[in-house]
């Protein structure tokens, strides 16, 4: 198989979508491995790297679209990359559908296969192509709100930790799964008092016996959410639902009652976001302020640091695109359900039902057979 590595071309995104090691993998399994020029640069890779790797350098997207038999990125496509899309064609990245009608759209018009990589199970049905990058992105969710806390950022002018007198920040985690369970670590580990919800009792659970003293667990229910949503100094919403749109939480009303100048970090913005009064930000313009409150919606965090993102997106992917290239998508998908759970569009089909609810689109579960192909059985 062709496989193709194109340069991320959304605003600041470093992250790269293969590295030389991917490349070496795949060219020795006797497929071709095609990267555009300078693609790795923001990541800390040469193109020299590629080369010995085995790769074939090309210098425009265009070229790496048109060749390609599967295109493996990191972002989802721009649509200045759509139209380069060719019918048939493996796009295998982070898509986010059910945040943008728009994009879904204009992905099923292009007639090619999406899997994207934030609904891909594993055995256990956890996300394990989604996990490695919510790990960094909580991990940042901590360490921007601390910042923004800051006076000279527009913050209360409150240190996370607090000092021997002085009452630590309290910061509130909706979400007690990968992500909250991170971010709780992060922030506990920072001194702070945390208070981490979730409207599962068995993760309540989970985390009350591996966090320390100053973790505290609540079920989320509109009686908490009323209760420490103005009292925090740092809100994390690091609600999750794979494939779908993040379930509103926070009203307008509950960021109304915070205390100003605190600070929102919505992880989930990339699906919607969880806060009614939160919108995409960027790295270059990551905070604004709505009802008195620093809000912080950055879609890709990981990408500030993208040297470590892109390692460990990679060690997560790689035996994903070996299997995709030496078995074909079809194979690969109906030998591998997990895998299959990343289809999200086949040939202008959305076989993703939380995406079909989030996009107003028509669902198509997943049957090989009604789809027009024939998975090979070995």
């Amino acid at each position: 198989m062709i496989i193709g590595v194109p340069t991320e071309i959304k605003a600041d995104e470093d992250r790269v979508g293969m590295l030389p090691v991917g490349a070496r993998t795949l060219v020795a399994a006797g497929h071709t491995v095609l990267v555009q020029t300078g693609a790795g640069e923001g990541a800390g890779v040469e193109d020299v790297d590629y080369i010995e790797a085995g790769a074939s350098l090309v210098h425009a997207a265009a070229g790496i679209f048109a060749e390609a038999e599967m295109i493996v990125k990191v972002k989802e496509p721009q649509p200045e990359e759509l139209h380069l899309i060719g019918e048939g064609q493996i796009v295998f990245t982070y898509f986010h559908f059910a945040a943008s009608v728009d994009l879904t759209r204009g992905f099923m018009d292009t007639g090619a296969i999406a899997i994207a990589y934030e609904t891909v199970r594993d055995d256990e049905g956890q996300l394990p192509l989604l996990i490695p990058m919510s790990e960094i992105a909580v991990r940042m969710a901590v360490q921007e709100g601390a910042k923004y806390l800051e006076k000279p950022q527009g913050g209360r002018g409150v240190l996370l930790g607090g000092l021997p007198g002085v009452a630590p920040a309290d910061v509130v985690i909706l979400g007690a799964g990968v992500v909250g369970l991170n971010a709780a670590r992060i922030a506990a580990g920072m001194g702070a008092s945390v208070h981490l919800l979730d409207i599962d009792i068995h993760a309540l659970r989970h985390a009350d016996s591996i966090m320390p003293a100053n973790v505290s667990t609540y079920m989320s229910n509109s009686y908490n959410l009323e209760r420490l949503v103005p009292a925090a100094d740092l809100l994390i919403c690091a609600v999750l639902v794979a494939g779908a749109r993040a379930p509103r939480i926070v009203t307008r009303q509950m960021v109304q009652s915070m205390k100003k100048g605190a600070v929102i970090v919505d992880v989930a913005v990339d699906q919607g976001g969880g806060v009614d009064t939160m919108r995409v930000t960027t790295h270059a313009e990551p905070v604004f302020v709505e009802e008195g409150v620093l809000h912080c919606g950055i879609a890709n965090l990981p990408g500030a640091v993208p040297r470590t993102a892109t390692i460990a997106l990679n060690n997560a992917t790689l035996p994903y695109v070996l299997k995709l290239a030496d078995l074909g998508w079809q194979k690969a998908c109906h030998d591998d359900r997990g895998l299959a759970y990343g289809l999200n569009i086949i040939r202008g089909k959305v076989t993703h039902r939380g995406v079909a609810a989030a996009t107003g689109t028509d669902f198509h579960p997943l049957a090989f057979d009604t789809l027009g192909v024939t998975p090979v059985r070995g």
